[in-house]
């Protein structure tokens, strides 16, 4: 039980009364000697913040991206100080690579130890500087209240990422007078929400609305900024095709009849061919990866581009940009909208279908009607998305089957694709769906991973067993590191250099862990295998042995054009 009534109390206390006051309702984490004050004062509070024991302090951070990008706010992970402060580092990198809400904090030694190569002491401040948005370390019980108010703001505004908050251990134990939780409304110097200028808007409006050839690029700023509806309008009333990155998915209605596909290194064809051909760019909330531009020098250099977004370190960053319009997304398409005129560009659209139906008959009917004996990623998802009717949270671990996820899932609504996209981090799934699932306990969360990626982080199942997560997990399982094999098959004259897995029997490590598991390698087999792990109430682990081989395309070779796109081999 909680002890509401004090008005002294530690500073692990604290901690805890300002989680419960944010509104936090699960915290993922792995106690250690440096932080167990905190988890003393969590026992007290148990019924009012779950807390989800992980396998690995890399699985907490994980988890709690996964958590953030369906919620769409702040998550929480604890680990203790030394290794497991430094456990925690490849999931603070992705998330800052992909503009995703944490708040991670850790217990470090006592202050008067600082600097003395204590037991388990590392500057995890310092480690973490290049990789949040902000970290600070506590050393005094009065200043958690604030601080953490502070943490949450930052992580929640503006263009979300993580934070990360060090407390010593005296500081835990250090007793304070509670005066109450106040949530933090601004910072000095810090201006997360930025008011579309009405001079940039009308100006990109002017361009927009004298365009022959323009398109739309939408990515995770959209998800981010809830802009979907407001940029189905744009596209409504102007006419103009929009696309979506890896991480926009779901940014627009896959069924709009202005959604031509995605573009970058295995996006639609024709999407990169015309990415090259259009006169007028509206970027919306992304940042110009080279995964999507290919060789910038040579990307969209005849058009005009408009770029909107709220970090201003993005604009201008990678791509010249004629008009920046500092601002929310949906802030920013709102606004707009009474500024573009009425509009149609279909022999523009037109263009497009044309080479979607070259997409259609050199790679998409094989990839998901395969004529082959052995069973392809594309088939999979293609079955995946028809018995979930694209509703489905899809959790894809990095690689091939990654890909595959993108191309061939059809993502009928907003927050539903968590994947580590910046980064690239192999391991990612397994642990962030176990945090998907607990966000939206009503949605299927389903993992797509590799045989290699599997192995990275599979000590999570057990966590998912522990808590009943009915997550389903669908194992691509090739024997290879496949898109590495891939590019090796292509560009290094069929040197596949330490990419060949010899792998355990996935089916016995599953049910080892309790979770119900079975193994697919024929294509009569498939679809029943499927129906049984949906209709399965609990979590599930599917082995699908897939075609040892197989190359995803279409694809932009590292260094070349986007408009240099390969349809096939």
């Amino acid at each position: 039980m909680s002890t509401e009534n004090k008005t002294v109390i530690s500073g692990s206390e604290a901690v805890i009364k300002s989680l419960v006051a944010e509104g936090i309702e699960v915290i993922y984490g792995y106690p250690g000697g440096a932080i167990m004050p905190i988890y003393d004062a969590l026992w007290h509070y148990h019924d009012q913040i779950k807390h989800v024991l992980v396998r690995h302090e890399q699985g907490a951070t994980h988890a709690a991206e996964g958590w953030a990008r369906i919620r769409g706010k702040a998550s929480v992970c604890f680990a203790t100080s030394g290794p497991g402060a430094t456990n925690l580092i490849t999931g603070i990198a992705d998330a800052i690579m992909d503009s995703t809400p944490m708040v991670c904090i850790t217990g470090q030694v006592p202050m008067h130890l600082l600097g003395t190569d204590a037991f388990q002491e590392t500057d995890v401040i310092g480690i973490t500087m290049p990789i949040t948005k902000w970290n600070y370390q506590v050393t005094s019980a009065a200043e958690i209240p604030s601080v953490l108010a502070k943490a949450f703001f930052i992580a929640n505004t503006g263009k979300p990422g993580p934070v990360l908050i060090d407390i010593t251990k005296n500081a835990q134990f250090e007793m304070m007078e509670w005066k109450g939780y106040q949530p933090c409304t601004e910072v000095r110097g810090y201006e997360p929400h930025p008011k579309p200028e009405a001079t940039a808007l009308q100006k990109a409006a002017d361009i927009i609305n004298t365009a022959k050839k323009p398109l739309i690029i939408a990515g995770q700023g959209v998800i981010i900024s809830g802009a979907r509806e407001a940029l189905e309008a744009v596209a409504t009333k102007t006419g103009i095709p929009v696309c979506t990155t890896m991480q926009g998915l779901g940014g627009i209605n896959p069924e709009h009849p202005q959604f031509v596909g995605i573009p970058g290194m295995h996006g639609n064809y024709s999407v990169n061919i015309k990415m090259n051909e259009c006169d007028v760019m509206i970027a919306v909330g992304m940042r110009f990866d080279d995964r999507v531009t290919g060789d910038v020098s040579k990307f969209a250099k005849q058009a005009r581009v408009i770029h909107i977004e709220i970090d201003p370190v993005e604009i201008n960053k990678v791509v010249k940009t004629e008009v920046g319009v500092l601002a929310d997304a949906k802030d920013a398409l709102q606004q707009l909208l009474p500024l573009l005129n009425d509009n149609q560009h279909t022999e523009w659209i037109q263009t497009f279908k044309e080479l979607d139906q070259q997409e259609q008959d050199k790679v998409i009917q094989e990839a998901i009607h395969p004529s082959t004996d052995g069973i392809k990623m594309g088939e999979i998802m293609h079955l995946i998305d028809e018995k979930t009717k694209g509703e489905a949270i899809i959790v894809p671990d990095v690689g091939q089957h990654q890909m595959y996820a993108m191309r061939y899932y059809t993502y009928r609504k907003p927050n539903s694709w968590v994947s580590s996209g910046g980064l690239g981090t192999m391991g990612f799934s397994i642990p962030a769906a176990l945090g998907a699932q607990m966000a939206a306990p009503d949605r299927t969360t389903v993992v797509i991973v590799g045989d290699g990626c599997f192995q990275m982080t599979l000590q999570e199942l057990g966590t998912i067993w522990q808590h009943n997560l009915p997550v389903k997990i669908v194992i691509f399982n090739n024997n290879y590191l496949g898109m590495v094999r891939q590019w090796q098959q292509l560009f290094f004259d069929n040197r596949y250099s330490s990419v060949e897995l010899k792998n355990p029997d996935f089916v016995a490590i599953s049910k080892g862990f309790r979770i119900e598991s079975a193994k697919v390698e024929t294509r009569a087999d498939l679809s029943a295998a499927l129906d049984a792990m949906f209709a399965h109430n609990g979590p599930y682990v599917l082995e699908v042995v897939v075609e040892k081989e197989e190359n995803l395309f279409p694809m932009v070779p590292s260094g070349k054009a986007c408009s240099d796109v390969i349809l096939e081999p």
